[in-house]
């Protein structure tokens, strides 16, 4: 009982991270992940134009979908390492930037499993069925999205402003 009143005092009295130092963490967990999704966007473009049979359009776009979802799930397991900003609801948008990555390593898996069950043997109907998946996961992506200029917290807002790890 009493290691228990001693644990439930410790974790009352805070313990996480600063705002600087979590947003920080946070930075540097999604540096890797945006340079990912850039990478995905240029070759998925390539992809699209390339002069390659459905078949192997297939294969390159269900890898590089794989790719981001895998970037994603990283990128949310980062975060969730750097703990809770020790600040007013903290504990909240801990959680959304989870979320949000989340949502994203979704939505970059439905598209790959979209392009994944596409038949190769018509390439217009296939090439109608990928533009399909990219527009889907442009939406889920587009409401899925981080947005630090959103914060409630002051403290965060400045973090994320002001710490090297964030430009």
């Amino acid at each position: 009982m009493v290691l228990a009143t001693l644990l439930l005092t410790v974790t009352a009295c805070g313990g996480g991270p600063s705002p600087r130092a979590w947003a920080a963490s946070v930075c540097e967990a999604l540096t890797p992940w945006r340079a990912e999704i850039s990478k995905l966007t240029s070759s998925t473009r390539q992809q699209m134009t390339a002069q390659t049979t459905p078949a192997q359009a297939r294969e390159n776009l269900v890898r590089l979908f794989d790719g981001a979802r895998q970037a994603s799930e990283t990128a949310r397991r980062e975060v969730e390492r750097a703990g809770v900003p020790e600040t007013t609801g903290g504990d909240q948008v801990s959680a959304g930037f989870r979320g949000s990555l989340s949502r994203m390593r979704d939505a970059y898996g439905r598209a790959r499993d979209s392009i994944r069950g596409l038949d190769t043997s018509r390439p217009a109907t296939f090439y109608d069925g990928v533009q399909a998946a990219v527009e889907s996961l442009n939406k889920e992506y587009d409401a899925s999205a981080l947005d630090t200029s959103r914060l409630s917290s002051t403290e965060l807002k400045a973090a994320f402003d002001e710490v090297p790890e964030c430009r």
